[in-house]
């Protein structure tokens, strides 16, 4: 499988995470951590409850600071900023959070412009910008509405909008579609995706839902007790996971298997598309290549990154010998074997 090689990765990286350790007295909460998130990708972190997701997100953002090692952000060392540059930084990285963090007492307009008036920006630029950013998230007509009068999906549009406004480089995204419903999460999904591709804007994404990586994210590394096990592109991850934690992970978000039913004694082919060869699963295909009567039993096939993913079950009839039929599957598939 190609990976990209670190060096080549750490001579593009906006944002870098080297020999990163945080310890909370005897307890080690990161170890070792290696990342470099080129500008302008959408890059996530996933992992269980404890992994060290939120933790690393504070160390860049500066509300911690590493036991070890170096956060880097275009090659500056965050840890060793006075406090004209931590406020430069606060400009530069923005986050956006899982329970909104909205001011009840305040409209979405005045939501919205609060870290301008923090930050000393005049009140023509900050209507300005205003109304620019509530245009961008989908809410321009609900600028005078307080935060109880909108629904979830609305409120973190609100928590976006003004993450925006002090045109940030780099957004962190702190589980943010975990408080919605389905729908409204794929709502925010394309207004991120929308947001990195218009504003070129770097996103790095903790979250627990495989379903957010799939859709949203370039890359993903995946952590577990404090370490990175894997990492890679989302396609390559999500085809070929690695590390059994990856494997597990991806379990939960494969579909459930659908009950079939099966000659006595019939043994089934069974296909696995990992995205590395770049093979569609062509049901003529496989039946020209495979020289036999072919009847799919079951698949699971999906789309990532403009490859095709999953498995195909089938049922294979014909006068050719098992071997010589796998090998032939072998040759129109990344990996395929008999099961019964």
């Amino acid at each position: 499988m190609t990976r990209f090689p670190q060096e080549v990765l750490a001579a593009t990286a906006q944002l870098q995470l080297r020999g990163v350790h945080k310890r909370y007295g005897g307890l080690s909460a990161l170890q070792g951590i290696d990342l470099h998130i080129r500008q302008g990708e959408v890059f996530g972190i996933i992992g269980r409850s404890g992994a060290g997701k939120s933790t690393l997100l504070r160390l860049i953002n500066r509300l911690e600071t590493p036991s070890t090692g170096q956060v880097l952000i275009e090659g500056e060392d965050i840890a060793t900023l006075g406090s004209n540059g931590l406020r430069q930084l606060r400009r530069k990285v923005a986050m956006i959070f899982q329970h909104f963090n909205l001011l009840a007492s305040r409209t979405v307009a005045e939501n919205v412009e609060l870290p301008m008036q923090m930050a000393g920006v005049p009140a023509p630029e900050r209507v300005r910008r205003v109304s620019e950013l509530l245009q961008l998230v989908g809410l321009a007509d609900r600028a005078d509405a307080y935060p109880a009068q909108l629904s979830g999906g609305q409120k973190q549009r609100v928590g976006i909008a003004r993450a925006l406004v002090l045109q940030p480089s780099i957004l962190l995204c702190d589980e943010a579609t975990s408080a919605l419903d389905p729908q409204s999460t794929r709502a925010i999904l394309a207004l991120l995706s929308d947001i990195n591709q218009r504003l070129g804007l770097t996103i790095v994404l903790i979250t627990h839902e495989m379903e957010v990586i799939r859709d949203l994210c370039d890359r993903v590394a995946v952590l577990h007790h404090g370490s990175v096990v894997e990492q890679g592109e989302v396609w390559q991850v999500f085809g070929a996971p690695q590390h059994s934690v990856s494997q597990l992970l991806l379990a939960s978000h494969e579909r459930p298997r659908q009950a079939t039913e099966e000659a006595a004694g019939q043994a089934h082919l069974e296909l696995q598309f990992t995205g590395v060869k770049g093979i569609e699963p062509d049901l003529a295909l496989l039946a020209n290549a495979l020289g036999s009567q072919v009847r799919l039993l079951e698949g699971s096939i999906e789309r990532i990154q403009g490859r095709a993913l999953g498995r195909l079950r089938l049922a294979v009839t014909g006068e050719a010998s098992a071997g010589e039929l796998l090998q032939r599957a072998r040759g129109i598939a990344d990996w395929a074997r008999w099961v019964h």
